[in-house]
C-alpha cells in the first residue's frame, strides 16, 4: 500500500488513468483505492484536484464507451465473455439486467458503486440500443459522481491511509501472511461457488424440428407451452412472436411460472 501511496504520489495521473481505463473494460484492477490515493495525494499537494478528476472521468469515458459500441454489436455474446469469470455467467447477466428493470436509466448513474455491475453497464446499455448522446450523459454524471466520491474520501482521510501504510511497513510478514490467508480463502470461495453453479451450465434444450412436431400435435395434451422471457429491454411488442407463445417479463419469471399448468412441458425463448 505504501509502494502504491508513493507510485500515485510520483506518477498520479498515468496510474489513475490507466487503472480507472482498465476496471472500465472489465480487468480486476482497484479503481477505488487508485482513486483513495489520488485523493490523499491532493491533499497532500502532489497532484491537483480538478485535473486528477478529469483524468479519472476520461479514463472511464473511454472504456465506458468502448464497452458500449460493442455491446451495440455483439449483444449478449459480450456479456457472457465479460462474465466469463463470474461463478455463473447467467446470473452474472441477468443481475445486471434486473437493475436496468428496476432502475431503468439511473443504472448507469450508480452502476460504478456496484459489484458486478460496473463494468456490464455500458454494454447492456449499448445492446438495448439506448441512444449514444443519452448514455454518454448518464454515463459521464456516474464517473464523476464515482471519481469524485472516493477522490473526497482519501482527501479527507488522508492522515488515515498514511497511518494504514505504516501499519502495514510495521507488521511487515504478519500483514503479508493475513493477506495470502485471505487470498487463499477467498479462491477457495470461488471455487466452491463455480462447482455449486456448474450444473446450470448445461441448459436442456429442445431441437427446433422436434418442438415443431409437438406444436402440430392433435393432441392438445402433448402441446407444450412456449414462454417468451425476452428481457424488457429487447422486447418489442411490435415484433412478430412464436405463435402460440405467451409473454412473460423474465424477472417475473419465477412467479408467472407458479400459474402455469404443471402436467405439460414448458419451453422458454429469449431471441
Amino acid at each position: 500500500m505504501h509502494d502504491f501511496l508513493s507510485l500515485i504520489a510520483h506518477h498520479g495521473y498515468a496510474v489513475v488513468f490507466l487503472v480507472v481505463l482498465a476496471e472500465a473494460v472489465g480487468l480486476p484492477v482497484p479503481a477505488a483505492i487508485a482513486l483513495l490515493a489520488a485523493g490523499a495525494a491532493v491533499a497532500s499537494g502532489a497532484l491537483r484536484a480538478p485535473v486528477l478528476l478529469l483524468v479519472a472521468v476520461i479514463g472511464m469515458l473511454i472504456g465506458d464507451s468502448l464497452l458500449f459500441v460493442l455491446g451495440r454489436y455483439m449483444g449478449w455474446s459480450l456479456l457472457g465473455w465479460l462474465c466469463k469469470l463470474s461463478a455463473n455467467p447467467e446470473t452474472c447477466i441477468m443481475r445486471s439486467a434486473e437493475s436496468f428493470y428496476k432502475r431503468g436509466k439511473l443504472t448507469l448513474v450508480i452502476a460504478k458503486f456496484i459489484p458486478g455491475v460496473n463494468t456490464m453497464a455500458p454494454p447492456l446499455a449499448g445492446s438495448m440500443l439506448m441512444r449514444p448522446m443519452l448514455f454518454f450523459q448518464l454515463d459521464l454524471a456516474g464517473a464523476v459522481l464515482y471519481a469524485a466520491a472516493y477522490a473526497s474520501l482519501g482527501f479527507l482521510f488522508r492522515d488515515f491511509l498514511v497511518a494504514i501504510t505504516r501499519g502495514f511497513q510495521t507488521a511487515g510478514r504478519a500483514v503479508e501472511m493475513v493477506l495470502l490467508i485471505g487470498l487463499l480463502g477467498y479462491i477457495i470461495y470461488r471455487i466452491g461457488l463455480y462447482r455449486k453453479h456448474s450444473i446450470y451450465r448445461i441448459v436442456p434444450r429442445v431441437q427446433v424440428e422436434e418442438l415443431a412436431r409437438k406444436l402440430a400435435s392433435e393432441n392438445d395434451q402433448a402441446h407444450p407451452i412456449l414462454v417468451d422471457v425476452r428481457s424488457h429491454g429487447y422486447y418489442d411488442p411490435n415484433a412478430a412472436r412464436i405463435k402460440g407463445s405467451i409473454r412473460v417479463e423474465p424477472n417475473n419469471l419465477a412467479e408467472e411460472i407458479k400459474n402455469l399448468p404443471k402436467d405439460k412441458d414448458i419451453y422458454v425463448y429469449c431471441t
